[in-house]
């Protein structure tokens, strides 16, 4: 990895010293690691977003002051500075083309986000970017519209990669592109694990200019689509970075960083930085500036943060009881196992609730439709794993209840923060059992605050508790008998309402959530629901896949 003084003279270090950046990270412990972070930090730019001048303004300031230097220093001209440092930064003044302003305009983007205000002028200005922003934020605007300024400029095709941990994001990224770049024509592919390789190949000889990619798919084509190279690149993006590498596709980025071109620009994304992200990112930048927007572990303002404490025994009633209360709204809930989403889900639409599960055993059509079906109201509830917490655009979600109090205090930040977004209000729901407790705290202390008991009537849940005890035992039997006829833990061989796909083997099933690498292999999906006890669509299937191999380095 070249000093920040020898990066005029090349960008990026070879992939040979690259490997032994990686290599030396991984040999060293903590407390060596802690230091290195020490160490590298003069060789970025800290430029927090919520700080009383963003990094634009004070780019301009410096600007504003070299000038006084120069001037006479009149009261007149003082008065004008003032006057300019009190306007507000648009888009127009970070300095973006007018296409791009047009298409802004018809996205009704009213005015830049923390992140994006801190990160385009420098992103604009050639320099690699970190940037750490929680999702919701705007930063997927932040790291296309710089470099779709750069395509105008210098149209050619396969110029931007963008990495990205799951196949829903991905596509959520293309759309995005698209948008932002209509005026120009931007041409995008997406290439992820669980879709047909040799239409992949085809979009790829196309010579897109964007490609939004899982890195195990990524790398397949690297190494097996003949005429199809990165030689020529521009841009790396990843994007939830911390992801990235909690899923293990280090031996995937690691192929894929030793053939890319050392003069490119490179932009990493995350919702935390981790020891493992600041070595990434030693190993992949070159002397970049960092802009950051808050603090990794904060929630807003506008989120009410509720617990219930209960026991384990009662917990399937207590959820039906707050998913009747709160009927009217808008939810996800979340689970810490692939087969507790799945068996939910089933329970609730027995007992009349419009619920759709969301996890990584599903096809990738069944996981796209679900999605689509949340956003546009045709079901309500989404019970999902922490596949869904991160990077998914889910828009106006009222509720967000934790049936399984996460494990890690990051995981929790991350699934609260599917509501009270973009200013809104909104509520969560955590429910803490016997067995949660010095979990619950550790997440209160992290989050600096005490959640408030979420009050319920508990002669109305014990009401509940023989229901709901018998739509799960007949959702058991069902899943176990699916499981014996060869479905798989989650599936039959008849079709559900949700399609049937199937999913990849080895790198291609590593675009999933934790939960599901943890599982074993891919398996299909089925369920009954409708309204009461009555039986509605029938399950799916999903298709087998094995592990991802190799282990990453950070």
């Amino acid at each position: 990895m070249p000093s920040p003084s020898e990066a005029s003279s090349s960008r990026h270090s070879s992939p040979a010293s690259v490997e032994e950046e990686w290599k030396l990270n991984i040999s060293e412990d903590e407390s060596s690691s802690e230091d290195d972070d020490e160490g590298e930090s003069n060789d970025q730019e800290l430029h927090p977003a919520h700080s009383s001048t963003t990094a634009a303004q004070t780019s301009s300031a410096d600007g504003r002051q070299e000038e006084d230097d120069s001037s006479t220093g009149d009261d007149d001209h003082q008065d004008e500075e003032d006057e300019e440092e009190e306007l507000p930064v648009t888009f127009e003044s970070l300095g973006l083309i007018k296409p791009l302003l047009t298409a802004i305009e018809g996205l009704k983007y009213k005015k830049p986000t923390d992140i994006q205000q801190a990160a385009l002028p420098l992103a604009l200005a050639g320099r690699d970017i970190i940037g750490v922003a929680a999702t919701g934020s705007g930063k997927t605007a932040a790291f296309a519209l710089p470099i779709l300024q750069k395509l105008w400029e210098e149209p050619k095709g396969l110029f931007a990669v963008v990495l990205t941990p799951t196949r829903e994001l991905a596509y959520q990224i293309a759309e995005q592109f698209e948008a932002l770049g209509s005026a120009i024509e931007v041409r995008c592919a997406v290439i992820v694990g669980g879709m047909d390789m040799v239409a992949q190949a085809i979009a790829l000889s196309k010579r897109p200019h964007v490609v939004v990619a899982t890195p195990g798919r990524l790398q397949d084509h690297l190494e097996n689509t003949k005429g199809f190279n990165l030689r020529y690149l521009k841009f790396l993006v990843m994007d939830e970075a911390d992801r990235l590498l909690d899923m293990n596709f280090g031996p995937a980025m690691d192929k894929i960083f030793k053939v890319l071109p050392k003069d490119r620009n490179t932009y990493l994304f995350s919702a935390t930085m981790t020891t493992r992200v600041e070595k990434l990112q030693r190993a992949s930048l070159s002397n970049p500036a960092r802009v950051e927007v808050n603090h990794k572990y904060s929630t807003v303002s506008t989120l009410l943060q509720h617990y219930i404490f209960i026991p384990l025994t009662h917990k399937d009633a207590y959820l039906v009881h707050l998913v009747n209360e709160l009927a009217q709204n808008s939810m996800i809930i979340f689970t810490r196992t692939v087969q507790d989403s799945q068996r939910l889900a089933l329970v609730l639409r027995k007992l009349g609730f419009p619920a759709i599960p969301i996890h990584g055993k599903l096809s990738q059509e069944s996981r796209l439709g679900a999605l689509n079906k949340f956003k546009s109201g045709g079901r309500s509830i989404l019970v999902a794993t922490d596949v869904a917490s991160r990077g998914l655009d889910i828009p106006a979600v009222d509720v967000v209840i934790n049936f399984d109090i996460p494990t890690y205090s990051k995981d929790y930040i991350h699934r609260v923060g599917r509501t009270a977004r973009a200013g809104r209000s909104g509520k969560s729901i955590t429910l803490v059992t016997q067995y949660d407790v010095e979990l619950f705290q550790r997440i209160e202390g992290v989050i600096g605050k005490k959640m408030v008991e979420f009050v319920v009537d508990k002669e109305q849940v014990m009401l509940l508790k023989e229901r709901v005890a018998e739509a799960n035992r007949t959702t058991v039997i069902e899943m176990k008998e699916d499981r014996e006829a060869g479905g798989g833990l989650y599936g039959t061989k008849r079709k559900r309402e949700d399609g049937e796909g199937g999913g990849g083997k080895g790198r291609d099933n590593m675009d999933r959530d934790d939960d599901e690498y943890e599982a074993g292999v891919s398996r299909r999906s089925r369920g009954r629901g409708g309204r009461g006890m009555g039986r509605g669509g029938r399950g799916g299937r999903g298709g087998r896949g094995g592990r991802g191999r190799g282990r990453g380095r950070w």
